[in-house]
């Protein structure tokens, strides 16, 4: 079972149960086989945690909408799941998680709110990031002070509204560009969002807009990337335990605990950035 990585195959040696693919690597006797379950996140990020309890160390999280596979049951209400974008795997609460949808929305802005009628002094009924998906319930757009108003059902079925400006399409093809417009937005272990997120998640998040899929932790996307010797805008940077997205060949944008927010480095200038120069493991570009 060398071969098989925690964070992403699902299998529990102590209860003896793992999900249906891992039929041929598990070939010893007494392992009950089970069948991941489709569900999504529901209205509110879900926090996957490292273990069945909320003192646990958060490993990631499923944004609103987002697909997450059941695998099995935990105590009090937890289950083992998996997020469907990069297959990871944490706890997390059953009753944060509603049946599959086929959401029809995105949302691109960084942070926003879903309303319970079209204007802005409506109580908020959801908090949104990039990435979030919705569906679109019946009904017109509604103007109000030149603001245009979308009907929306989130991801409970519930119906709400968002400006269409949290809906418009993304005009960024270069993950550097919209990098830049998390500076400052706080840190947060194994958080994927703008309203706190760590360093793999600023990478997997940026790469991902622009039609690039990652890994979620750092040394996931050393490997998956071609590693250069020479780094040129847009490359990552890694360091044990830590990945950083590159502005040139000396600049870096990074979220991280020591400013506790993304900030962006010059290598080897200041404290921080010989710091980081010196644990530097190298860098890797996408050639996709």
């Amino acid at each position: 079972m060398t071969e098989l990585d925690p964070r992403q195959h699902a299998y529990d040696e102590h209860h003896r149960v793992a999900e249906d693919s891992l039929r041929d690597h598990l070939t010893e006797s007494e392992w009950t086989f089970v069948a991941p379950q489709p569900m999504q996140a529901g209205n509110a990020r879900v926090s996957l945690k490292a273990a069945p309890e909320h003192a646990a160390a958060q490993v990631t999280e499923a944004l609103p909408g987002e697909p997450v596979e059941v695998l099995w049951d935990g105590p009090d209400g937890w289950v083992r799941a998996r997020t469907g974008h990069d297959r990871y795997l944490g706890w997390a609460r059953a009753n944060e998680l509603t049946a599959r949808t086929q959401p029809t929305l995105k949302v691109t802005a960084l942070r926003g709110h879903a309303f319970a009628g079209p204007k802005v002094s409506q109580p908020i009924r959801a908090e949104l990031s990039l990435g979030s998906l919705l569906g679109r319930a019946d009904g017109e757009i509604v103007e109000d002070a030149h603001r245009h108003w979308v009907p929306v059902l989130l991801p409970d079925g519930s119906e709400a509204w968002v400006q269409e400006v949290v809906l418009t399409p993304l005009q960024v093809h270069d993950p550097v560009d919209l990098a830049l417009r998390f500076l400052d937005a706080p840190y947060v272990w194994g958080g994927r969002s703008a309203w706190g997120l760590d360093c793999s998640g600023l990478t997997q998040l940026v790469y991902g807009a622009v039609g690039r899929a990652l890994p979620r932790d750092a040394d996931q996307q050393a490997h998956a990337l071609a590693s250069v010797e020479e780094p040129a805008r847009g490359d990552l940077a890694f360091f044990p335990g830590h990945v950083g997205l590159m502005l040139d060949a000396r600049r870096m944008i990074h979220t991280n605990a020591t400013h506790m927010r993304v900030t962006i480095e010059t290598l080897g200038e200041g404290d921080y950035g010989r710091r980081l120069a010196g644990s530097l493991t190298g860098y890797g570009r996408w050639l996709a």
